[in-house]
């Protein structure tokens, strides 16, 4: 999965880099507003496929003291981080282009020279956009697109696919101000356009942070997962009842699992230890993601107590 990913954020990464260089440049020729903002959209682009590398790379680093549960939320961090970039930076300065077009407008020049560029930009990011879809289509299994974002853990596919799907339809927007400046000579296209695209990315922005606000803060794993932990539980004859199952994604690949098990009462000690060496090893064979695996046992009424009220000392 870290390796899919890599590629295809390296991809995205090239293809933005390029295609911001070629907006940038035709903006420079042509003044136009709505390639100016598409420009900026690009180089946020590139610097967010940046952060997601980092994001990899940070996740990836070892468990420690001071992280026990090793780094795998950086992931989840920077993808945040990167919906932040998009909203702030992308959006912010595009409506602000938008804007100040609207309020001073400028005619478009070397329209010929913003068709050429919209159209390499559509090649590059339409390839980018290829590599991504295709990955998140291979990844979401059986389950829709929308509830493949949903259920999704690894933020850096859907991430890069909105990206690309958001600098598509920005594309579509600069190119359909452009062709109705040309067609009108109303130069308020163009400052228009440019208010879209600004619309289009807060709307990606705040989309991306809902989505990885959940797996920031812990989210579950699935129900399959978690269905599976309890089967294999009550398996055993020495469990009497299961009481909690409470599972937390600390990256993608990297499950926490705490187990609050009522063992039989006429079970001996070696019993209960081998039960839960049992438990812990056919757990990890059939979900290899479920690396950390904790099992308490407990009374059902213990494990549904309230927990005693606070001193308000800090551990």
């Amino acid at each position: 999965m870290a390796s899919s990913s890599k590629f295809i954020i390296h991809a995205a990464l090239v293809g933005n880099l390029l295609v911001a260089v070629t907006k940038f440049v035709a903006a420079y020729f042509t003044r136009s507003s709505a390639m100016i903002s598409e420009g900026i959209h690009s180089l946020v682009d590139t610097g967010n496929q940046v952060l997601l590398l980092w994001g990899l790379r940070q996740a990836g680093r070892p468990a420690e003291p001071d992280f026990p549960f090793g780094h795998g939320k950086e992931l989840y961090f920077w993808s945040f981080v990167v919906a932040v970039l998009i909203f702030a930076v992308g959006a912010g300065v595009s409506l602000y282009e938008g804007v100040l077009h609207l309020i001073e407008p400028t005619p478009i020049e070397n329209l010929a020279v913003n068709y050429v560029v919209l159209a390499c930009a559509m090649v590059f990011e339409g390839l980018a956009w290829y590599f991504a879809f295709r990955a998140f289509k291979r990844s979401k299994g059986d389950n829709g697109y929308f509830q493949a974002v949903r259920r999704g853990k690894d933020p850096t596919l859907f991430v890069v696919l909105f990206e690309d799907s958001a600098a598509m339809l920005g594309l579509l927007t600069a190119l359909a101000g452009t062709l109705l400046y040309q067609l009108t000579g109303n130069p308020y296209f163009d400052g228009a356009a440019s208010i879209v695209i600004g619309l289009i990315l807060g709307a990606t922005a705040i989309w991306l942070a809902y989505e990885t606000k959940g797996l920031l803060i812990g989210e579950r794993a699935s129900r399959h997962v978690i269905g599976g932990i309890r089967e294999i539980v009550a398996a055993h004859p020495v469990v009497r009842h299961i009481n909690e199952v409470l599972t937390m994604h600390l990256g993608p690949d990297d499950i926490l699992a705490n187990l609050s098990v009522d063992f039989d009462d006429q079970a001996t000690g070696a019993e209960i230890e081998g039960a839960m060496a049992e438990i812990e090893a056919q757990i990890a064979a059939r979900y290899p993601r479920v690396k950390k695996i904790f099992i308490k046992g407990s009374p059902p009424a213990l494990a549904s107590a309230p927990p005693p009220p606070s001193t308000g000392a800090k551990a």
